[in-house]
């Protein structure tokens, strides 16, 4: 069986060559040439303009109905997929917002664009957690805090997209006390650093509060 593979809307390009009434050919295991029976051949996927950016979701694609364990582990993990459907077989039905699927022979256009949107549905619905042991978890990564940090993170995490004011945070990190505006904002700076190589970015709001967002 061939590895999973998956389209990145960093990586990716817009397809190059139209696609035939044969349909989109199978991955290829790399180095061998016996293809795969369920994933979508990359390559086919890389043309000249870029897709345009919209985070870091990767969207899979798979066939279907060849490629029904990848479709069930995918859903597991409920990264987002686009199921590429034989020209006779039913499709499946899509359990959530991050399924969607087109039947061969697929048009390079349709892929496109419901790639796109499937990865901005998956960024929209992707959000940041924090647990018991101050490790805040995003998009399978991990950022591990300490105390005062993690009591910085709690309230940006749970209003994630939104402004936090200064004042909301300063409560949250030193419970009420007021640590003066240098302490805070080096606090800040520092669980800015943390926070960056798990995906997130934490943005001044001028004259507000801070906001946590994807970076």
């Amino acid at each position: 069986m061939a590895p999973q593979r998956y389209l990145s809307l960093h990586r990716a390009r817009a397809l190059a060559n139209p696609v035939g009434t044969a349909g989109v050919r199978p991955l290829s295991h790399p180095g061998t040439a016996t293809p795969g029976p369920a994933m979508i051949h990359i390559s086919e996927t890389l043309g000249k303009r870029p897709f345009p950016t919209v985070g870091c979701m990767d969207v899979a694609l798979v066939r279907w109905p060849a490629g029904a364990d990848q479709l069930e582990r995918l859903r597991e993990q409920r990264s987002p997929r686009l199921l590429v459907v034989a020209e006779n077989a039913p499709p499946p039905s899509p359990i959530d917002e991050l399924e969607d699927w087109v039947r061969t022979p697929v048009d390079q256009g349709d892929i496109r664009a419901r790639v796109a949107t499937l990865a901005q549905r998956a960024e929209r619905l992707l959000v940041p957690s924090i647990d018991t042991d101050d490790v805040v978890h995003f998009d399978g990564a991990l950022a591990p805090l300490s105390p005062v940090e993690a009591r910085l993170a709690r309230p940006l995490v749970a209003a994630f997209r939104t402004v936090v004011s200064r004042s909301d945070l300063a409560r949250a990190a030193w419970d009420g006390d007021d640590p003066g505006r240098n302490a805070l904002d080096v606090h800040v700076s520092r669980l800015r650093r943390r926070l960056e190589a798990s995906g997130l970015r934490i943005r001044t709001v001028r004259s507000r509060g801070y906001l946590l967002e994807t970076g």
